[in-house]
Order: structure tokens, then C-alpha cells, then sequence
């Protein structure tokens, strides 16, 4: 065994904390975009393993891998055909046990998707279904439905899928079946028994191989009221009550996490979970972060808020509040995979920081790119909003959720051609989504090479020629860029993260918002323009230059000690 991967005794007093999640850093690996070690144009799990030292000195307590399961990528792993193995393009179950070992000896946890509301269509139990008869066990399994009209030539009902077109396709024999998603995707029946059991399983194999949490796909839509007659697209619609959309946030969902909790207890320390969870109202969302339940739930509000103070003073004072009230700790996200980086979301602002909404649009889950041309966006002034607002969001209370490359700086990569996109958003609504393509783009980790070393056989997505100058080895020795940045942020925030309170510094402006820890540590985000005065205290680290005044589009830390103000 290589001894270096063994956890020492710190390490292994760190990695029995029961509570670790509830003020972690967690880091996003989207697998097929993160490393290539063998050179195909995928990212693989040896790629992540050769990177746990970048993990490590970077500063996150965990890892969140994305999907990494056997799959025909119809939806970017998010359609699994087995549940319990890995993608022989992305690694092998030892190498997944050799991963898990290298993250555990770094002091990293990890948590893996979990994809339970669909399976692929190319899952066993889906073409067992395929083969069976119009009310079999198999199809029980799923979501199966005779037809409408004359013939059942039409579907059960009219509804539309998340990504466009049907949510219904007609298979040989006549019957229908259900996929909110792709009709590669077909929805599982959680009224099933078998269905329940079989992911209680997967649950345990993965947990029994070391993983420390899981992150719940579409957590808000297992449990389903499919009682005919099925209602129109335009009723549901307008099902606006708690728990009364037949679709999505039942409250009977809540009795499949009240089971996987019971399992999640099994462990020690417990196993975590995170929802995914898209619900009418903040306190919904919050059920599914129950200490009976799943326990977190993310807190998306941030990826639809403008860069301005009062809506980021109000979702941070609603959802700590919303957090206390729950047991749980919040979440803190600002770029993943579903969405626009936060940089380029920064960039296509207007002055006042408000969003162009002929840029940018809400879409089921995400903000997603909208074919915004390159002039206009204002690269500079994105880059530095973002970093301003990940620096206030590293100072909050509860978990920080960061998406692999945003610690680079990365823009959201628009330059890609038709032919090369692979996102089903975009070829299902094609002109009006470019979809999610461009925050998957392979990272760059050195300056030259044909992928910018993320392998040696290219990348999977075209990589645009400005990744160079946000490489990993352009940015490591320069001491004001964003990866360092990150890396000094997170070192420290270690020292701030003591009690999960603030207190708001009241400033007399409106584009100014100053927190207090009960530590001590203060952070001043400067969200305006021009610059204001600096508050007395000692600046341990800012998000851009600062001399004299806090410029705009600047957040600071003070440290608890010293009375006169700075420059970082």
C-alpha cells in the first residue's frame, strides 16, 4: 500500500466528525471535464487522483463527484444504466476504492450523485421492461401509461419534459411512458417497493466503500400523484398549494428520506445528504434538510440574484434563518454544472448590477447562457464581481459549494460550434438554449499543450485559446490571482468558521454590506462603483487591490485585533 495515502491521526480525527458538513467547503468534480489520465478526451478517475494534491493544497474538506456511472451520456451522466459500477471510459470500481483512499488521506471527504428519480433507458431493469407485457411487474418499475384517442395514439397527457418536447414516449406495443427529463430518462415509480429497496442497496454499497455523503438528483420529484385523469399542462400549472402539484414536492417524498435516513444512521459517522430540491417556497425546500430527512438542501438563491447589497442581504438573512429553523446549515452556491459561471453572469450586467434580461433568463433549474455575443460582456468587471461576491459568500455561515475551474476565474466558454455540443437543452430547444455546454468545458491546467494539459488525446469539448492565461500554472505563481485567491480564502476561513451567526454592521449606504462573526472576523463587500471609506481594522485579505478607500466591486476581511485600517 502506498503509505502516503494513509490518513494520519489528525486526519482521521477530522474524517470521524460527525457535524464536518455543516460549515465544509465541498468542491464540484465534474469527472469527464476535471483530468484525463490516459489520454481518450474523457476525464477519468485516475485523472482525480493525480489531482488530490492540487485538492489538498487548494483547502476544501470535500469532494462532490458528479456522475461517474455507466452511461450513454444522453444527459451528461445523469443517465445511469448501473447504479453500482463506474463508466469503463471513467475508471474501474478499484479505482474508485484507490480514489476514495487518496481523498480520505488528503483530510477530503467525498460525495457522490446519486441519480434516483430516472434510470437510462439502456438500465436492465428499463429494457426488461421493454420486453415485458402492458402491466407486468417490470413495468411496474416505471411509469407506464395506455394512450389517449381513438387508438391511444396520443400521450396520456399533454405535459412537456424539462428540456423540451414530450414527456411521454410511445413504445412498440402501444403504451406510454413517463420522462420528465430526456425520453432517455425514464422515470422510476417510487410507489414500487422493489424501486425502494433496490436504491436502499445502492445506498450501502456505496457507503460501505467509504463514500461520506450523497447529493440527491431532483430530489423534489420521486413521489408522484398520477391518479387519472392525469390533469393538462395548463392545470398543473397552476397547482400552486403546498404538496399539491402531482409531480414534484409531494409531501409523501418525504417518507423515502425519512428511510434513506434511517440507513444513513447505520454509519459513523452518519453518512450526509444534500437535496436538490426546486420548490415554490424557501420553507418547502427547507423540509428536505431535516434532521429526519436528507438533513441539507442547497440554497440556489445566489445563482439568481443580481450583484448588488439588498438582495444578497435578504437571501443570506432568510436562509440563515430558514436554516435555524430547520437544525440543518445552509448552502452557498454561485456557479455548478447546470449554470452560467459566475463570472460571465457578472460580466452581462448593467451598471447598476441588475441582470439584462435580454441576456440572461430563468429555465427550469439554471440561468443558462442565451447566446449572449462577446461584446458584450465586460470580462474584467465580471471577474472582478465574482471574486468580490465569493468572498463574501466564503465569510457566511453553513456550507460553500464551489464548481471545479471557478476557483480559476473561468468565463462561461461560448465559442463553441454546433456540431461539437453535446447538452440535450440545446438540440431539444435549439435557438432559444445554448444549454450548459460552456461551464463543462475541460479545465486547464497548464499554459500550452493540446488540451492545456488536461490530457494528451484533447478534450472532449473544444477548449477556447483564452484558457491559457487561466491555467493552473499561469495562475499558481502569481500572487494576485484567483486561484490563490481561493487558496487563501480557504485557508482562513478555517479560522472563521467557529459559530454559525452574523451580525450586520449597519454601513448608512445602500450598496455596502459589513458582517460580523461572533469571532471577530468582519467581511465589507463594496457592491457599488465608487469607492468608500475603509473600516478600522487590520485587512488580512481582499478580493482586489485596495489603498486608501475600499474600491467598488470589492469585498475585504478584517481579522479580530489591530485597530487601523489598511491595505491588503
Amino acid at each position: 500500500m502506498n503509505t502516503s495515502l494513509v490518513p494520519d491521526t489528525e486526519t482521521v480525527t477530522l474524517l470521524i466528525d460527525a457535524d464536518w458538513w455543516r460549515q465544509a467547503t465541498v468542491y464540484q468534480v465534474y469527472p469527464r471535464s476535471f483530468a484525463d489520465a490516459n489520454g481518450d478526451g474523457i476525464g477519468d478517475l485516475r485523472g482525480i487522483i493525480s489531482r488530490v494534491p492540487y485538492l489538498r493544497r487548494l483547502g476544501v474538506d470535500a469532494v462532490w463527484l458528479s456522475p461517474f456511472y455507466p452511461s450513454a451520456l444522453a444527459d451528461g451522466g445523469y443517465d445511469v444504466d448501473d447504479y453500482r459500477d463506474v463508466d469503463p471510459k471513467i475508471g474501474t470500481l478499484a479505482e474508485f476504492d484507490e480514489m476514495v483512499t487518496a481523498l480520505h488521506g488528503a483530510g477530503i471527504r467525498i460525495i457522490v450523485d446519486i441519480v434516483p428519480n430516472h434510470s437510462s433507458d439502456r438500465h436492465a431493469w428499463f429494457q426488461e421492461a421493454l420486453a415485458a407485457p402492458a402491466g407486468s411487474a417490470a413495468r411496474d418499475r416505471y411509469i407506464f401509461r395506455d394512450g389517449t384517442g381513438e387508438n391511444g395514439e396520443l400521450p396520456p397527457a399533454d405535459w412537456q419534459s424539462i428540456f423540451g418536447g414530450p414527456a411521454w414516449t410511445r413504445v412498440p406495443d402501444g403504451q406510454w411512458y413517463l420522462h420528465l427529463f430526456t425520453k432517455e430518462q425514464p422515470d422510476f415509480n417510487w410507489d414500487n417497493e422493489e424501486v425502494r429497496e433496490d436504491f436502499r442497496t445502492t445506498l450501502r454499497f456505496w457507503s460501505d466503500r467509504g463514500v461520506d455523503g450523497f447529493r440527491v438528483d431532483v430530489a423534489h420529484g420521486l413521489a408522484k400523484d398520477l391518479t387519472e385523469p392525469l390533469p393538462s399542462m395548463s392545470t398543473l400549472m397552476d397547482l400552486t398549494g403546498p404538496g399539491e402539484n402531482p409531480l414534484f414536492d409531494r409531501d409523501e417524498v418525504h417518507d423515502i428520506y425519512a428511510d434513506w435516513r434511517r440507513i444513513f444512521d447505520e454509519y459513523t459517522p452518519p453518512r450526509i445528504a444534500v437535496a436538490e430540491a426546486w420548490t415554490r417556497t424557501a420553507d418547502r425546500r427547507m423540509r428536505y434538510a431535516s434532521p429526519e430527512g436528507l438533513g441539507q438542501a442547497f440554497n440556489f438563491d445566489l445563482l439568481q440574484a443580481d450583484f448588488a447589497a439588498a438582495p444578497f442581504r435578504t437571501i443570506i438573512t432568510e436562509n440563515l434563518a430558514l436554516a435555524e429553523a430547520s437544525g440543518s446549515s445552509t448552502t452557498w452556491v454561485l456557479s455548478n454544472h447546470d449554470v452560467q459561471r459566475h463570472p460571465t453572469r457578472y460580466g452581462l450586467t448593467d451598471a447598476d448590477g441588475s441582470a439584462d434580461s435580454g441576456i440572461m433568463q430563468v429555465a427550469s433549474k439554471a440561468w443558462l447562457l442565451a447566446g449572449a455575443p462577446e461584446d458584450e460582456l465586460d470580462r474584467a468587471r465580471g471577474l472582478r464581481r465574482a471574486r468580490a461576491a465569493t468572498l463574501l459568500e466564503l465569510a457566511l455561515p453553513g456550507s460553500a459549494y464551489l464548481y471545479q475551474g471557478e476557483e480559476l476565474g473561468l468565463h462561461e466558454v461560448t465559442e463553441i460550434p454546433d456540431e461539437d455540443r453535446q447538452d440535450p437543452a440545446f438540440f431539444r430547444n435549439k435557438g432559444v438554449e445554448i444549454g450548459r455546454d460552456g461551464c463543462r468545458v475541460p479545465l486547464p491546467w497548464t499554459h500550452a499543450g493540446p488540451s492545456f494539459g488536461f490530457g494528451d488525446g484533447g478534450a472532449h469539448l473544444p477548449q477556447p485559446a483564452w484558457f491559457a492565461d487561466f491555467s493552473v500554472e499561469a495562475e499558481d505563481a502569481d500572487p494576485t490571482s484567483t486561484l490563490n485567491l481561493y487558496r487563501e480564502a480557504l485557508r482562513l476561513r478555517h479560522e472563521l468558521q467557529t459559530d454559525e451567526s452574523l451580525e450586520w454592521i449597519e454601513t448608512g449606504r445602500d450598496d455596502v454590506l459589513h458582517l460580523r462573526r461572533p469571532n471577530g472576523w468582519e467581511s465589507v463587500t463594496n457592491f457599488g462603483t465608487d469607492p468608500v471609506a475603509l473600516p478600522p481594522g487590520r485587512i488580512v485579505l481582499a478580493s482586489g487591490p485596495v489603498a486608501g478607500d475600499l474600491p467598488g466591486e470589492t469585498t475585504i476581511w478584517i481579522a479580530p485585533g489591530g485597530d487601523e485600517g489598511g491595505a491588503a
